[in-house]
């Protein structure tokens, strides 16, 4: 029987039966140490750079250890890669068939009961139809007559932002269950049943932190029957837990519950009057809310926030309290039942956020154009995940590419409670010093200068002339990627040539697609561009950051966590600030170089990586590339690797 070894070396069976696969030591020094986990029941932790093949180095020792495995990804795009591609490819490959199962949460599954009645009646796409010219409901109510899965991702042209999605999909609050006329064909109950049955599990983040905090029912026997929970892009499970394991209420979910409530009553079989004075309570306290905050932009601090609101929300959590109480008097009715449910866990919510002690979680109101949300984030999730894990004795295995600030990974560990797993390390085998150059312009005006966009732009600007497009432009700001795409465009003809493609102007995906098809655009992008981003060959050759990622310390969460961590002793400069911006930084910066063919210039334009101290940190954190001062050798590499003349621009 061949070993992990001889699997991945040469004329193993992945190079024998994948014609891109190369042989790589890296890629099966992570096998053998994924294997072991499994086999141990251990957690373990792996930073494996880019370039090391990290989802074949887990799927093999997964699919050859014959256990039941649950995988998490960060993106849906990575569960549809594992699912559609890379698991099949690994099975074939090593002759290990097995039953995968990918799952999604239910706000991707059509449901046929929202859908309604009519599609059988609705004609097939008639050859040589254009499908786009048809409207978005039509074209999914066509895909529901042969869909399998219910998988919303198959219908051809439906953008993540079509409001249609919100139509025909269900959520906890508005899906029927057993009620249901539709359950037996519901895609959701189906893709779980499947899910249940598999032995490999492909799920995401969201669903898998639904699971592990208790707010999603049936998934239980999902991770409980795993022998092994593989999450894969791990870096983000820290920020992600700390939304679930804390807690939001928003107007807009308690108007959802009174209009569906309201929708019942006028159906009948309700007593009206009562309920209809309790709901119209409510409405009320939502208004009187929505009115204090009114002309107040961006989120407020529960110190700013209590002495406007306190009063308006102590009236809605009773009168919530009133509407569950009217709901569950008299005789018991399903319909009601249900939205008894749905109004008591609001007031919960609301009661866990107003009463929250401070040293706990951060709190802030979020205005909105109609209404408000409100938000809690505890401080110290670690107990809670160290707990959930701990009560599931099964191998726990953390990837990504950016888990470690140099050999220490005690800030990913210690914030989600595993610092008695074991680590490990591996570095990128690209040849970074060969394939790119980092280039760290001098004399720049510091970042919170009016003057500083200006310049970041005439860097990216001659920048991207000796480059010929192929550029992320990369800012840490929306105000700024609006502000710079504007000034970029006002440039007009000498800059018309690149196609520029701007964040928020079209879906991501869209936007991904465009620039790779184009090959010589420009895109300014802010967070989203900042990580999960795969670009690999000439279309992307320049990547330029307008500054360094550090949080907003005007965002009322980040100031609340950096108070709680003052309060205790630490430094929260040193302990959270700078290790959130250096993980960052090393994303945005491992945007470049996706292959051993990529090449380029990475441009970071914030003097503070060499005027301040803790510059060493962040550079420390970054790939071994070649660095420079100079704007000349950033354009003569550019040049030279292009096989371009220089801009008469440049200056040295």
């Amino acid at each position: 029987m061949l070993d992990l070894q001889d699997i991945f070396g040469p004329a193993g069976p992945l190079e024998a039966a994948l014609p891109d696969f190369t042989v790589r030591e890296p890629q099966w020094r992570m096998a053998e140490r994924v294997a072991s986990a499994i086999a141990q029941r251990e957690a373990l932790v792996i930073e494996a750079g880019t370039g090391t093949g990290k989802t074949f180095a887990y799927l093999v020792p997964a699919l050859l250890s014959g256990a039941r495995v649950l995988i998490s990804t960060g993106t849906r795009t990575l569960q549809d890669q594992l699912y559609a591609k890379d698991l099949p490819l690994v099975a074939r490959a090593l002759g290990r068939p097995a039953t995968v199962a990918l799952l999604k949460g239910r706000s991707n599954y059509l449901c046929r009961y929202r859908l309604g009645p009519g599609e059988s009646a609705l004609p097939l796409p008639l050859a040589g139809e254009d499908a786009m010219a048809v409207s978005p409901l039509e074209r999914i109510r066509r895909w529901a007559l042969n869909t399998r899965s219910g998988d919303l991702a198959e219908v051809s042209g439906l953008a993540d932002s079509d409001p249609v999605w919100g139509e025909v999909t269900s959520t906890r609050d508005n899906c029927l269950g057993v009620r249901c006329p539709e359950l037996s064909r519901c895609h959701v109950a189906l893709a779980r049943r499947a899910a249940i049955e598999a032995d490999v599990v492909i799920v995401n983040h969201h669903l898998l932190l639904a699971d592990l905090a208790l707010k999603e029912d049936g998934f239980g026997d999902l991770l409980g029957a795993a022998d092994a929970v593989i999450l894969d892009e791990a870096h983000q499970i820290a920020d992600l837990a700390t939304q679930f394991f804390g807690a939001e209420v928003g107007s807009r979910r308690i108007e959802t519950l009174l209009a569906d409530l309201e929708a019942r009553v006028r159906q009948g079989g309700a007593p009206a009057r009562a309920l209809l004075e309790t709901t119209g309570a409510v409405r009320a306290c939502l208004a009187h809310v929505a009115q204090a905050l009114e002309g107040r932009g961006g989120r407020l601090e529960w110190a700013e926030a209590e002495p406007l609101l306190g009063a308006d929300l102590a009236r809605l959590r009773a009168h919530l309290g009133e509407l569950t109480e009217r709901l569950r008097g008299g005789e018991p009715e399903a319909p009601l039942a249900a939205f008894a449910e749905r109004s008591a866990e609001l007031a919960a919510i609301l009661e866990r956020i107003v009463s929250l002690d401070s040293l706990e979680g951060a709190r802030c109101v979020q205005p909105l154009r109609r209404g408000f949300t409100l938000s809690l984030m505890p401080f110290d999730i670690a107990p809670r995940f160290q707990g959930l894990v701990r009560a599931r004795p099964c191998a726990w295995i953390f990837t990504s590419a950016t888990l470690s600030l140099g050999e220490d990974f005690s800030h990913f560990t210690s914030r989600l409670g595993l610092t008695e797993a074991d680590t490990l390390r591996i570095d990128s085998p690209f040849d970074f010093a060969r394939q790119s150059l980092l280039y760290l312009p001098e004399a720049l005006p510091a970042p919170h200068s009016p003057e500083h966009l200006t310049a970041v732009l005439r860097v990216a600007r001659t920048l991207v002339e000796a480059a010929d497009g192929g550029a992320f432009v990369l800012f840490t700001s929306h105000r700024s990627l609006e502000r710079a795409a504007a000034l970029w465009r006002a440039a007009g003809a000498p800059l018309a040539r690149w196609r520029l493609l701007v964040q928020g102007e079209a879906p991501r995906e869209r936007l991904l697609q465009a620039f790779r098809a184009d090959g010589n655009a420009v895109l300014f992008g802010t967070a989203s561009f900042w990580e999960g981003v795969d670009v690999k060959g000439d279309a992307l050759r320049l990547v330029v950051i307008e500054k360094l990622p550090f949080a907003s310390p005007d965002d009322p969460l980040v100031r609340a966590r950096i108070a709680h961590l003052e309060s205790t002793g630490a430094n929260a400069f040193r302990d959270y600030q700078l290790p959130e911006a250096a993980l960052a930084l090393k994303q945005g910066v491992g945007r470049l170089i996706r292959s051993e063919q990529d090449f380029g210039v990475v441009a970071i334009c914030d003097p503070r990586l060499g005027t301040r101290g803790y510059g060493k940190v962040l550079l420390a954190a970054l790939p071994p590339m070649t660095r420079t001062h100079r704007q000349a050798d950033a354009v003569e590499f550019l040049g030279r690797r292009l096989g371009t003349t220089l801009p008469r621009e440049a200056v040295p």
